[in-house]
Protein backbone atom coordinates (compact mmCIF):
# COMPACT_ATOMS: atom_id res chain seq x y z
CA UNK A 1 0.00 0.00 0.00
CA UNK A 2 1.46 3.94 -0.76
CA UNK A 3 0.94 6.28 -2.91
CA UNK A 4 3.45 6.92 -6.40
CA UNK A 5 3.14 9.11 -8.92
CA UNK A 6 3.60 8.78 -12.95
CA UNK A 7 4.65 11.15 -15.85
CA UNK A 8 0.92 11.32 -16.68
CA UNK A 9 -1.39 12.50 -14.54
CA UNK A 10 -1.15 13.30 -10.31
CA UNK A 11 -0.37 10.77 -7.24
CA UNK A 12 -2.04 8.31 -7.16
CA UNK A 13 -3.66 5.86 -4.07
CA UNK A 14 -2.90 2.20 -4.17
CA UNK A 15 -4.84 0.53 -0.66
CA UNK A 16 -4.05 -2.86 -2.03
CA UNK A 17 -2.67 -4.89 0.90
CA UNK A 18 0.67 -7.04 -0.38
CA UNK A 19 -0.58 -10.65 -1.15
CA UNK A 20 1.21 -11.88 2.01
CA UNK A 21 -0.34 -9.60 4.16
CA UNK A 22 -3.78 -9.94 1.76
CA UNK A 23 -4.31 -13.81 2.71
CA UNK A 24 -3.68 -13.24 6.41
CA UNK A 25 -6.32 -10.79 6.39
CA UNK A 26 -8.62 -12.77 4.94
CA UNK A 27 -8.29 -15.58 7.99
CA UNK A 28 -8.32 -12.35 10.33
CA UNK A 29 -11.90 -11.28 8.37
CA UNK A 30 -13.76 -14.18 9.29
CA UNK A 31 -14.08 -12.82 12.72
CA UNK A 32 -14.85 -9.34 11.97
CA UNK A 33 -18.91 -7.83 11.60
CA UNK A 34 -19.26 -8.56 7.81
CA UNK A 35 -21.67 -6.42 5.20
CA UNK A 36 -21.84 -7.28 1.48
CA UNK A 37 -21.67 -4.93 -0.29
CA UNK A 38 -24.75 -3.41 -3.19
CA UNK A 39 -24.24 -2.58 -6.37
CA UNK A 40 -23.12 0.76 -6.37
CA UNK A 41 -20.74 0.43 -3.20
CA UNK A 42 -19.00 -1.99 -5.23
CA UNK A 43 -18.47 -0.20 -8.41
CA UNK A 44 -17.35 2.62 -5.41
CA UNK A 45 -15.07 0.66 -3.49
CA UNK A 46 -13.03 -0.86 -7.16
CA UNK A 47 -12.39 3.18 -7.68
CA UNK A 48 -11.02 3.73 -4.13
CA UNK A 49 -8.84 1.23 -4.17
CA UNK A 50 -7.23 0.65 -7.60
CA UNK A 51 -6.90 4.63 -7.02
CA UNK A 52 -9.16 6.07 -9.70
CA UNK A 53 -10.69 8.02 -6.54
CA UNK A 54 -7.44 9.75 -5.62
CA UNK A 55 -6.89 10.93 -3.26
CA UNK A 56 -9.50 9.65 -1.13
CA UNK A 57 -8.35 6.25 1.02
CA UNK A 58 -11.97 5.16 2.41
CA UNK A 59 -15.45 5.83 2.50
CA UNK A 60 -15.67 9.52 3.45
CA UNK A 61 -15.77 10.45 7.27
CA UNK A 62 -18.64 12.45 8.54
CA UNK A 63 -16.07 15.71 8.75
CA UNK A 64 -15.18 14.75 5.45
CA UNK A 65 -18.56 14.41 3.94
CA UNK A 66 -19.78 18.17 5.65
CA UNK A 67 -16.94 19.62 4.02
CA UNK A 68 -17.64 17.82 0.69
CA UNK A 69 -20.91 19.22 1.15
CA UNK A 70 -20.47 22.27 2.04
CA UNK A 71 -17.68 23.40 -0.28
CA UNK A 72 -17.00 20.79 -3.11
CA UNK A 73 -13.26 20.35 -0.67
CA UNK A 74 -12.08 17.68 1.65
CA UNK A 75 -10.83 18.95 4.78
CA UNK A 76 -7.01 19.55 3.31
CA UNK A 77 -8.74 21.83 0.72
CA UNK A 78 -8.74 19.43 -2.24
CA UNK A 79 -11.25 19.42 -4.45
CA UNK A 80 -13.80 16.93 -4.18
CA UNK A 81 -17.24 17.35 -5.40
CA UNK A 82 -19.37 14.22 -4.63
CA UNK A 83 -19.69 12.26 -1.22
CA UNK A 84 -18.48 8.81 -1.60
CA UNK A 85 -20.79 6.78 1.31
CA UNK A 86 -20.50 3.22 2.63
CA UNK A 87 -24.53 3.06 3.58
CA UNK A 88 -25.60 0.32 5.81
CA UNK A 89 -28.95 -1.10 7.44
CA UNK A 90 -29.84 0.33 10.75
CA UNK A 91 -29.55 -3.10 12.08
CA UNK A 92 -25.94 -3.44 11.35
CA UNK A 93 -24.57 -0.14 12.68
CA UNK A 94 -26.13 -1.13 15.74
CA UNK A 95 -23.64 -4.13 15.60
CA UNK A 96 -20.80 -2.00 15.36
CA UNK A 97 -18.85 0.98 17.01
CA UNK A 98 -15.62 3.17 16.11
CA UNK A 99 -12.72 1.57 16.10
CA UNK A 100 -14.13 -1.33 15.11
CA UNK A 101 -12.74 -3.74 11.92
CA UNK A 102 -15.27 -4.29 9.70
CA UNK A 103 -15.07 -6.81 6.55
CA UNK A 104 -16.28 -5.71 3.07
CA UNK A 105 -17.41 -8.39 0.77
CA UNK A 106 -19.28 -8.84 -2.79
CA UNK A 107 -22.40 -11.07 -3.08
CA UNK A 108 -20.64 -13.90 -3.51
CA UNK A 109 -19.32 -13.67 -0.33
CA UNK A 110 -15.50 -13.22 -1.09
CA UNK A 111 -13.27 -10.43 1.34
CA UNK A 112 -12.88 -7.20 -1.11
CA UNK A 113 -11.64 -5.14 1.80
CA UNK A 114 -11.76 -4.35 5.55
CA UNK A 115 -12.33 -0.87 7.12
CA UNK A 116 -11.85 0.64 10.17
CA UNK A 117 -14.51 2.34 11.20
CA UNK A 118 -14.29 6.25 11.94
CA UNK A 119 -18.00 7.58 12.05
CA UNK A 120 -21.13 5.82 12.43
CA UNK A 121 -23.96 8.68 11.72
CA UNK A 122 -27.14 9.31 10.41
CA UNK A 123 -27.09 11.83 7.42
CA UNK A 124 -30.01 14.12 6.47
CA UNK A 125 -30.37 13.19 2.90
CA UNK A 126 -32.60 15.73 2.07
CA UNK A 127 -30.28 17.72 2.76
CA UNK A 128 -27.56 16.08 0.45
CA UNK A 129 -29.95 15.86 -1.93
CA UNK A 130 -30.10 19.90 -2.52
CA UNK A 131 -26.51 20.38 -2.70
CA UNK A 132 -25.36 17.59 -4.72
CA UNK A 133 -28.12 17.44 -6.70
CA UNK A 134 -29.55 21.13 -6.46
CA UNK A 135 -32.96 19.34 -5.84
CA UNK A 136 -34.96 17.06 -3.65
CA UNK A 137 -37.55 15.67 -5.72
CA UNK A 138 -37.46 11.94 -6.50
CA UNK A 139 -38.14 12.47 -10.38
CA UNK A 140 -34.10 12.98 -10.74
CA UNK A 141 -32.89 9.56 -10.81
CA UNK A 142 -30.09 10.77 -8.87
CA UNK A 143 -32.29 12.07 -6.09
CA UNK A 144 -34.49 8.54 -6.15
CA UNK A 145 -31.76 6.47 -5.53
CA UNK A 146 -30.38 8.42 -3.11
CA UNK A 147 -33.95 8.73 -1.07
CA UNK A 148 -35.30 5.18 -1.65
CA UNK A 149 -32.43 2.96 -2.63
CA UNK A 150 -29.49 3.59 0.07
CA UNK A 151 -29.83 2.10 3.31
CA UNK A 152 -30.16 5.32 6.19
CA UNK A 153 -27.10 4.95 8.27
CA UNK A 154 -23.16 6.22 6.67
CA UNK A 155 -19.91 4.37 8.13
CA UNK A 156 -16.62 6.05 7.19
CA UNK A 157 -13.26 5.28 7.31
CA UNK A 158 -9.82 3.82 5.45
CA UNK A 159 -9.89 1.21 3.29
CA UNK A 160 -7.47 -1.70 3.01
CA UNK A 161 -7.85 -3.64 -0.46
CA UNK A 162 -7.91 -7.56 -0.12
CA UNK A 163 -8.99 -8.47 -3.52
CA UNK A 164 -10.25 -6.86 -6.22
CA UNK A 165 -13.74 -7.15 -7.43
CA UNK A 166 -13.93 -10.13 -10.26
CA UNK A 167 -15.36 -9.29 -13.76
CA UNK A 168 -15.83 -11.83 -16.28
CA UNK A 169 -16.75 -9.69 -19.09
CA UNK A 170 -14.29 -7.36 -21.20
CA UNK A 171 -11.49 -8.04 -19.20
CA UNK A 172 -8.81 -7.37 -21.65
CA UNK A 173 -10.61 -3.46 -21.83
CA UNK A 174 -10.82 -3.19 -17.77
CA UNK A 175 -7.62 -1.05 -16.61
CA UNK A 176 -6.37 0.25 -13.62
CA UNK A 177 -5.80 4.28 -13.57
CA UNK A 178 -2.20 2.64 -13.35
CA UNK A 179 -2.45 -0.09 -16.15
CA UNK A 180 -3.69 2.94 -18.10
CA UNK A 181 -1.08 5.41 -17.87
CA UNK A 182 1.20 2.14 -18.55
CA UNK A 183 -0.11 1.67 -21.72
CA UNK A 184 -0.48 5.69 -22.60
CA UNK A 185 3.27 5.43 -21.93
CA UNK A 186 4.26 2.48 -24.19
CA UNK A 187 2.23 4.14 -26.59
CA UNK A 188 4.58 7.42 -26.21
CA UNK A 189 1.23 9.17 -25.86
CA UNK A 190 1.91 12.47 -24.18
CA UNK A 191 -1.49 14.24 -24.58
CA UNK A 192 -4.76 12.56 -23.99
CA UNK A 193 -8.48 13.90 -24.50
CA UNK A 194 -11.19 11.60 -22.47
CA UNK A 195 -14.39 11.13 -23.86
CA UNK A 196 -16.88 10.08 -21.74
CA UNK A 197 -20.46 7.85 -22.99
CA UNK A 198 -23.32 6.40 -21.05
CA UNK A 199 -25.01 5.73 -24.50
CA UNK A 200 -23.99 4.48 -27.92
CA UNK A 201 -21.87 6.02 -29.67
CA UNK A 202 -23.03 7.55 -34.03
CA UNK A 203 -21.45 9.46 -36.55
CA UNK A 204 -21.85 12.74 -35.07
CA UNK A 205 -20.13 11.21 -31.80
CA UNK A 206 -17.06 10.03 -33.67
CA UNK A 207 -16.73 13.26 -35.97
CA UNK A 208 -16.69 15.48 -32.49
CA UNK A 209 -14.29 13.26 -30.78
CA UNK A 210 -12.08 13.17 -33.85
CA UNK A 211 -11.85 16.93 -34.23
CA UNK A 212 -11.50 17.44 -30.59
CA UNK A 213 -8.16 15.20 -30.57
CA UNK A 214 -7.37 17.11 -33.45
CA UNK A 215 -7.76 20.07 -32.25
CA UNK A 216 -6.10 19.51 -28.97
CA UNK A 217 -3.23 17.83 -30.81
CA UNK A 218 -3.93 14.92 -28.51
CA UNK A 219 -4.77 11.12 -29.13
CA UNK A 220 -8.13 9.99 -28.16
CA UNK A 221 -9.44 7.63 -25.09
CA UNK A 222 -12.74 6.51 -25.38
CA UNK A 223 -13.78 5.59 -21.40
CA UNK A 224 -17.80 4.38 -21.68
CA UNK A 225 -19.43 3.99 -17.99
CA UNK A 226 -20.04 0.62 -17.40
CA UNK A 227 -20.61 0.15 -13.99
CA UNK A 228 -24.37 2.43 -12.98
CA UNK A 229 -25.63 4.53 -15.73
CA UNK A 230 -29.74 6.30 -15.62
CA UNK A 231 -32.12 3.49 -15.45
CA UNK A 232 -33.36 2.51 -19.03
CA UNK A 233 -29.72 3.30 -20.82
CA UNK A 234 -28.47 0.55 -22.69
CA UNK A 235 -26.76 -1.92 -21.13
CA UNK A 236 -23.11 -2.07 -21.64
CA UNK A 237 -22.89 -5.78 -23.50
CA UNK A 238 -24.94 -4.32 -26.52
CA UNK A 239 -22.64 -0.51 -25.90
CA UNK A 240 -19.16 -2.08 -25.49
CA UNK A 241 -19.91 -3.95 -28.87
CA UNK A 242 -20.64 -0.84 -30.35
CA UNK A 243 -18.03 1.18 -28.75
CA UNK A 244 -15.38 -1.88 -30.80
CA UNK A 245 -17.36 -1.75 -34.03
CA UNK A 246 -17.13 2.49 -33.89
CA UNK A 247 -12.59 2.36 -33.21
CA UNK A 248 -12.17 1.06 -36.83
CA UNK A 249 -13.59 4.41 -38.05
CA UNK A 250 -10.76 6.28 -36.72
CA UNK A 251 -7.17 6.47 -37.98
CA UNK A 252 -5.38 3.94 -36.95
CA UNK A 253 -3.35 3.92 -33.25
CA UNK A 254 -4.98 7.16 -33.06
CA UNK A 255 -7.65 6.20 -30.50
CA UNK A 256 -8.04 3.38 -27.83
CA UNK A 257 -11.21 2.31 -25.82
CA UNK A 258 -11.26 1.14 -21.67
CA UNK A 259 -13.89 0.88 -20.01
CA UNK A 260 -14.80 2.66 -16.71
CA UNK A 261 -16.68 0.80 -13.72
CA UNK A 262 -18.03 4.36 -12.50
CA UNK A 263 -21.25 4.51 -10.84
CA UNK A 264 -22.70 7.80 -11.95
CA UNK A 265 -25.16 9.81 -9.70
CA UNK A 266 -26.30 11.87 -12.59
CA UNK A 267 -25.19 15.49 -10.63
CA UNK A 268 -24.73 17.46 -13.71
CA UNK A 269 -22.01 20.16 -13.13
CA UNK A 270 -21.00 18.78 -9.51
CA UNK A 271 -20.61 15.00 -11.63
CA UNK A 272 -18.53 17.02 -14.01
CA UNK A 273 -15.75 17.95 -11.92
CA UNK A 274 -15.94 14.55 -10.52
CA UNK A 275 -15.50 12.87 -14.02
CA UNK A 276 -12.29 15.46 -14.90
CA UNK A 277 -10.63 14.27 -11.39
CA UNK A 278 -11.08 10.70 -12.59
CA UNK A 279 -9.65 11.08 -15.96
CA UNK A 280 -6.45 13.11 -14.57
CA UNK A 281 -6.09 10.22 -12.19
CA UNK A 282 -6.43 7.72 -15.35
CA UNK A 283 -3.79 9.84 -17.19
CA UNK A 284 -5.63 12.18 -19.14
CA UNK A 285 -4.62 15.55 -20.24
CA UNK A 286 -7.87 16.94 -21.94
CA UNK A 287 -11.15 15.98 -20.82
CA UNK A 288 -14.35 16.54 -23.44
CA UNK A 289 -17.50 18.09 -20.97
CA UNK A 290 -20.60 18.14 -23.29
CA UNK A 291 -24.30 19.94 -22.84
CA UNK A 292 -26.04 19.01 -20.08
CA UNK A 293 -22.85 16.89 -18.87
CA UNK A 294 -23.90 14.18 -16.54
CA UNK A 295 -27.36 15.48 -16.53
CA UNK A 296 -30.65 13.72 -16.36
CA UNK A 297 -32.00 15.10 -19.20
CA UNK A 298 -35.26 16.52 -18.37
CA UNK A 299 -38.24 16.64 -15.78
CA UNK A 300 -41.41 15.05 -15.85
CA UNK A 301 -43.04 18.37 -16.60
CA UNK A 302 -40.70 18.88 -18.92
CA UNK A 303 -38.12 21.74 -17.33
CA UNK A 304 -34.14 20.73 -17.55
CA UNK A 305 -32.64 20.06 -14.16
CA UNK A 306 -29.64 21.66 -15.07
CA UNK A 307 -28.63 24.21 -17.42
CA UNK A 308 -27.17 22.91 -20.64
CA UNK A 309 -23.83 24.41 -19.92
CA UNK A 310 -23.81 24.78 -16.37
CA UNK A 311 -21.42 21.85 -16.15
CA UNK A 312 -19.03 23.62 -18.66
CA UNK A 313 -19.35 27.08 -16.17
CA UNK A 314 -18.47 25.09 -13.47
CA UNK A 315 -15.49 23.42 -14.67
CA UNK A 316 -14.34 26.41 -16.68
CA UNK A 317 -14.33 27.93 -12.88
CA UNK A 318 -12.31 25.13 -11.06
CA UNK A 319 -10.08 24.46 -14.48
CA UNK A 320 -6.53 25.84 -13.53
CA UNK A 321 -6.74 23.64 -10.40
CA UNK A 322 -8.05 20.51 -12.07
CA UNK A 323 -4.80 20.36 -14.19
CA UNK A 324 -6.97 18.80 -16.82
CA UNK A 325 -7.75 20.72 -19.80
CA UNK A 326 -11.89 21.51 -20.59
CA UNK A 327 -12.57 20.65 -24.32
CA UNK A 328 -16.12 22.04 -24.78
CA UNK A 329 -18.62 20.09 -26.76
CA UNK A 330 -18.95 21.66 -29.74
CA UNK A 331 -22.34 20.22 -31.57
CA UNK A 332 -22.10 19.01 -35.14
CA UNK A 333 -24.71 18.62 -37.53
CA UNK A 334 -24.99 16.82 -40.81
CA UNK A 335 -25.03 18.62 -44.36
CA UNK A 336 -27.19 17.23 -46.72
CA UNK A 337 -25.44 19.39 -49.98
CA UNK A 338 -22.35 18.56 -48.62
CA UNK A 339 -22.45 15.38 -47.01
CA UNK A 340 -20.60 16.05 -44.04
CA UNK A 341 -20.78 17.20 -40.78
CA UNK A 342 -19.85 20.55 -39.46
CA UNK A 343 -20.22 22.46 -36.22
CA UNK A 344 -23.20 24.11 -35.54
CA UNK A 345 -21.70 27.29 -35.93
CA UNK A 346 -20.29 26.69 -39.16
CA UNK A 347 -23.47 26.37 -41.05
CA UNK A 348 -25.25 29.12 -42.68
CA UNK A 349 -29.06 29.24 -43.33
CA UNK A 350 -28.63 28.29 -47.47
CA UNK A 351 -27.20 24.86 -46.02
CA UNK A 352 -29.61 21.71 -45.79
CA UNK A 353 -29.09 20.16 -42.25
CA UNK A 354 -30.83 17.03 -41.72
CA UNK A 355 -31.97 16.11 -38.12
CA UNK A 356 -32.71 13.11 -36.28
CA UNK A 357 -33.26 13.46 -32.35
CA UNK A 358 -32.25 10.68 -30.10
CA UNK A 359 -36.50 10.16 -29.36
CA UNK A 360 -36.77 9.83 -33.14
CA UNK A 361 -34.03 7.09 -33.33
CA UNK A 362 -35.03 5.05 -30.64
CA UNK A 363 -38.84 5.07 -32.35
CA UNK A 364 -37.38 3.62 -35.31
CA UNK A 365 -35.56 1.02 -33.66
CA UNK A 366 -38.66 0.16 -32.09
CA UNK A 367 -40.45 0.02 -35.26
CA UNK A 368 -38.63 -1.61 -37.25
CA UNK A 369 -37.89 1.68 -39.45
CA UNK A 370 -35.38 2.39 -41.64
CA UNK A 371 -32.06 4.59 -40.13
CA UNK A 372 -30.06 6.83 -42.38
CA UNK A 373 -26.27 6.26 -43.06
CA UNK A 374 -25.55 9.33 -42.17
CA UNK A 375 -26.57 9.14 -38.67
CA UNK A 376 -24.89 5.86 -38.02
CA UNK A 377 -22.79 3.11 -39.24
CA UNK A 378 -24.70 0.07 -40.41
CA UNK A 379 -22.86 -2.49 -37.90
CA UNK A 380 -23.94 0.00 -34.74
CA UNK A 381 -27.41 -0.38 -36.21
CA UNK A 382 -27.29 -4.11 -36.31
CA UNK A 383 -26.24 -4.29 -32.88
CA UNK A 384 -28.74 -1.94 -31.78
CA UNK A 385 -31.86 -3.84 -33.50
CA UNK A 386 -30.33 -6.88 -31.85
CA UNK A 387 -31.06 -5.77 -28.78
CA UNK A 388 -34.21 -3.81 -29.32
CA UNK A 389 -36.72 -5.57 -31.19
CA UNK A 390 -39.52 -4.04 -33.00
CA UNK A 391 -42.35 -3.47 -30.29
CA UNK A 392 -44.12 -6.22 -32.07
CA UNK A 393 -41.64 -8.71 -31.59
CA UNK A 394 -40.52 -7.63 -27.57
CA UNK A 395 -41.84 -9.09 -24.54
CA UNK A 396 -44.41 -7.01 -22.35
CA UNK A 397 -46.03 -7.13 -18.98
CA UNK A 398 -49.92 -6.09 -18.33
CA UNK A 399 -50.03 -5.16 -14.67
CA UNK A 400 -53.33 -4.43 -13.20
CA UNK A 401 -53.84 -2.97 -9.87
CA UNK A 402 -57.22 -1.97 -8.17
CA UNK A 403 -59.11 -2.96 -5.15
CA UNK A 404 -60.00 -6.32 -3.53
CA UNK A 405 -62.90 -7.42 -5.65
CA UNK A 406 -62.69 -4.50 -8.30
CA UNK A 407 -62.68 -7.22 -11.18
CA UNK A 408 -58.59 -7.79 -12.04
CA UNK A 409 -58.83 -11.84 -11.59
CA UNK A 410 -61.98 -11.81 -14.40
CA UNK A 411 -60.25 -9.32 -16.40
CA UNK A 412 -57.19 -10.64 -16.46
CA UNK A 413 -58.41 -13.79 -17.38
CA UNK A 414 -60.39 -12.79 -20.36
CA UNK A 415 -57.32 -10.62 -21.46
CA UNK A 416 -55.11 -14.26 -20.92
CA UNK A 417 -57.30 -16.42 -23.37
CA UNK A 418 -57.58 -13.67 -25.93
CA UNK A 419 -53.48 -13.22 -26.35
CA UNK A 420 -53.56 -17.22 -26.15
CA UNK A 421 -56.06 -16.92 -29.10
CA UNK A 422 -53.53 -14.47 -30.79
CA UNK A 423 -50.92 -16.95 -30.61
CA UNK A 424 -48.20 -14.46 -31.05
CA UNK A 425 -46.16 -15.03 -27.61
CA UNK A 426 -46.26 -17.34 -24.81
CA UNK A 427 -48.21 -15.72 -22.01
CA UNK A 428 -48.38 -16.22 -18.29
CA UNK A 429 -50.69 -15.14 -15.60
CA UNK A 430 -49.58 -13.98 -12.29
CA UNK A 431 -52.69 -13.76 -10.27
CA UNK A 432 -52.83 -12.47 -6.58
CA UNK A 433 -53.84 -16.03 -5.35
CA UNK A 434 -51.86 -17.86 -7.92
CA UNK A 435 -48.69 -15.90 -6.92
CA UNK A 436 -49.44 -16.22 -3.12
CA UNK A 437 -49.73 -20.28 -3.31
CA UNK A 438 -46.82 -20.90 -5.54
CA UNK A 439 -44.06 -17.85 -4.60
CA UNK A 440 -44.76 -16.14 -1.29
CA UNK A 441 -47.25 -18.66 0.78
CA UNK A 442 -44.42 -18.15 3.87
CA UNK A 443 -45.62 -14.40 3.43
CA UNK A 444 -48.18 -12.75 5.67
CA UNK A 445 -50.70 -9.48 4.84
CA UNK A 446 -48.12 -6.65 6.27
CA UNK A 447 -46.97 -3.81 4.87
CA UNK A 448 -43.33 -5.34 4.63
CA UNK A 449 -44.83 -8.75 2.75
CA UNK A 450 -46.99 -6.83 0.60
CA UNK A 451 -44.41 -5.06 -1.06
CA UNK A 452 -42.05 -8.66 -0.80
CA UNK A 453 -45.17 -10.32 -2.78
CA UNK A 454 -45.37 -7.39 -5.24
CA UNK A 455 -41.50 -7.33 -5.60
CA UNK A 456 -41.59 -10.96 -6.58
CA UNK A 457 -44.25 -10.74 -9.29
CA UNK A 458 -42.14 -7.72 -10.64
CA UNK A 459 -39.02 -9.76 -10.70
CA UNK A 460 -40.89 -13.26 -12.57
CA UNK A 461 -42.48 -10.73 -15.09
CA UNK A 462 -39.42 -8.81 -15.76
CA UNK A 463 -38.01 -12.77 -16.14
CA UNK A 464 -40.67 -13.19 -18.82
CA UNK A 465 -40.73 -9.85 -20.67
CA UNK A 466 -36.69 -10.17 -21.26
CA UNK A 467 -37.03 -13.58 -23.03
CA UNK A 468 -40.16 -12.02 -25.40
CA UNK A 469 -43.03 -13.70 -23.41
CA UNK A 470 -46.00 -11.36 -22.32
CA UNK A 471 -46.85 -11.36 -18.11
CA UNK A 472 -50.16 -10.47 -17.15
CA UNK A 473 -49.97 -9.81 -13.70
CA UNK A 474 -52.98 -8.91 -11.42
CA UNK A 475 -52.10 -8.07 -7.53
CA UNK A 476 -53.71 -5.46 -5.43
CA UNK A 477 -50.47 -3.24 -5.38
CA UNK A 478 -51.67 -0.56 -3.19
CA UNK A 479 -48.28 1.47 -2.68
CA UNK A 480 -47.36 3.68 -5.35
CA UNK A 481 -43.37 3.44 -4.92
CA UNK A 482 -43.69 -0.23 -4.96
CA UNK A 483 -45.38 -0.22 -8.08
CA UNK A 484 -42.69 2.26 -9.62
CA UNK A 485 -40.36 0.20 -8.64
CA UNK A 486 -41.61 -3.00 -10.53
CA UNK A 487 -42.50 -0.15 -13.71
CA UNK A 488 -38.61 0.46 -13.55
CA UNK A 489 -37.62 -3.35 -13.68
CA UNK A 490 -39.66 -4.03 -16.48
CA UNK A 491 -39.39 -0.80 -18.60
CA UNK A 492 -35.42 -2.20 -18.82
CA UNK A 493 -36.06 -5.50 -20.48
CA UNK A 494 -39.55 -4.63 -22.85
CA UNK A 495 -42.72 -3.12 -22.27
CA UNK A 496 -45.16 -2.42 -19.46
CA UNK A 497 -48.84 -1.35 -19.69
CA UNK A 498 -50.57 -0.45 -16.21
CA UNK A 499 -53.98 -0.88 -15.89
CA UNK A 500 -55.81 0.20 -13.45
CA UNK A 501 -58.99 -1.05 -12.24
CA UNK A 502 -60.75 1.84 -10.66
CA UNK A 503 -64.09 0.18 -9.32
CA UNK A 504 -65.48 2.15 -6.13
CA UNK A 505 -65.11 0.81 -2.48
CA UNK A 506 -68.62 0.51 -2.27
CA UNK A 507 -68.79 -2.02 -5.33
CA UNK A 508 -66.01 -4.39 -4.65
CA UNK A 509 -67.02 -4.56 -0.61
CA UNK A 510 -70.73 -5.39 -2.30
CA UNK A 511 -69.31 -7.88 -4.37
CA UNK A 512 -67.51 -9.35 -1.90
CA UNK A 513 -67.81 -13.33 -2.29
CA UNK A 514 -65.56 -14.35 0.12
CA UNK A 515 -66.41 -11.57 3.26
CA UNK A 516 -63.11 -10.50 3.38
CA UNK A 517 -64.53 -6.67 3.62
CA UNK A 518 -66.89 -7.75 6.45
CA UNK A 519 -64.01 -9.65 8.25
CA UNK A 520 -62.13 -6.38 7.53
CA UNK A 521 -64.88 -4.30 9.07
CA UNK A 522 -65.17 -6.00 12.20
CA UNK A 523 -61.58 -5.85 13.01
CA UNK A 524 -60.71 -9.69 12.09
CA UNK A 525 -58.76 -9.07 9.37
CA UNK A 526 -55.80 -6.26 10.05
CA UNK A 527 -54.31 -3.96 7.64
CA UNK A 528 -56.98 -4.52 5.21
CA UNK A 529 -56.58 -2.63 1.82
CA UNK A 530 -59.50 -0.01 1.09
CA UNK A 531 -60.89 -0.11 5.26
CA UNK A 532 -57.52 -0.48 7.46
CA UNK A 533 -54.82 0.36 5.15
CA UNK A 534 -54.40 2.78 2.27
CA UNK A 535 -54.67 2.40 -1.89
CA UNK A 536 -52.72 4.93 -3.41
CA UNK A 537 -54.35 5.50 -6.99
CA UNK A 538 -51.97 5.46 -9.96
CA UNK A 539 -51.99 9.12 -11.16
CA UNK A 540 -50.81 8.51 -14.56
CA UNK A 541 -51.55 4.27 -15.82
CA UNK A 542 -51.80 3.75 -19.22
CA UNK A 543 -55.23 2.75 -18.88
CA UNK A 544 -58.24 2.87 -16.46
CA UNK A 545 -61.35 1.16 -16.47
CA UNK A 546 -64.51 0.79 -14.34
CA UNK A 547 -66.02 -2.72 -14.51
CA UNK A 548 -69.65 -0.98 -13.47
CA UNK A 549 -69.60 0.27 -16.60
CA UNK A 550 -67.68 -2.85 -18.96
CA UNK A 551 -68.05 -6.18 -19.08
CA UNK A 552 -64.78 -8.38 -18.56
CA UNK A 553 -65.09 -9.44 -22.26
CA UNK A 554 -64.97 -5.79 -22.96
CA UNK A 555 -62.59 -4.50 -20.76
CA UNK A 556 -60.03 -7.05 -22.14
CA UNK A 557 -61.21 -6.25 -25.60
CA UNK A 558 -60.19 -2.64 -24.80
CA UNK A 559 -57.16 -3.30 -23.50
CA UNK A 560 -56.08 -5.60 -26.45
CA UNK A 561 -56.69 -2.63 -28.26
CA UNK A 562 -54.71 -0.58 -26.32
CA UNK A 563 -52.05 -3.12 -27.02
CA UNK A 564 -52.22 -2.52 -30.67
CA UNK A 565 -52.27 0.89 -30.38
CA UNK A 566 -48.96 0.96 -28.92
CA UNK A 567 -47.55 -1.90 -30.73
CA UNK A 568 -47.17 -4.80 -28.93
CA UNK A 569 -49.94 -6.76 -30.68
CA UNK A 570 -50.98 -6.72 -34.44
Amino acid sequence: MGAYKEPHGGTLINLYLPESAAEARKQEAAEYPSWDLTTRQLCDIEMILNGAFSPLTGFLTKAEYASVLESMRLPSGVLWPIPINLDVTAAFADGIAEGDTIALRDREGVLVATMKVADIWTPDKEAEAETVFETADAAHPGVNTLLNHTNPVYVGGPLEGVEPPTHYDFKLLRESPSELRGRFRKLGWRKVVAFQTRNPMHRAHQELTFRAARDSEANLLIQPVVGMTKPGDVDHFTRVRCYEHILKHYPEQTTTLSLLNLAMRMAGPREAIWHAIVRKNYGCTHFIVGRDHAGPGTHPDGHPFYGPYAAQELYAEHEQELDISMVPFKQVVYVEDRTQYLPVDQTTPDMKVAHLTGTEFRRRLREGLEIPDWFSYPEIVAELREQTPARHQQGFTVFFTGLSGSGKSTIANALLVKLLELGQRRVTLLDGDIVRKNLSSELGFSKEHRDLNIRRIGFVAAEITKFGGVAICAPIAPYAETRRQVRSLIDEVGGFVEVHVATPLEVCEARDRKGLYAKARAGIIKEFTGISDPYEEPEDPEMRIDTQALTPELAAHRILVKLESLGYVR
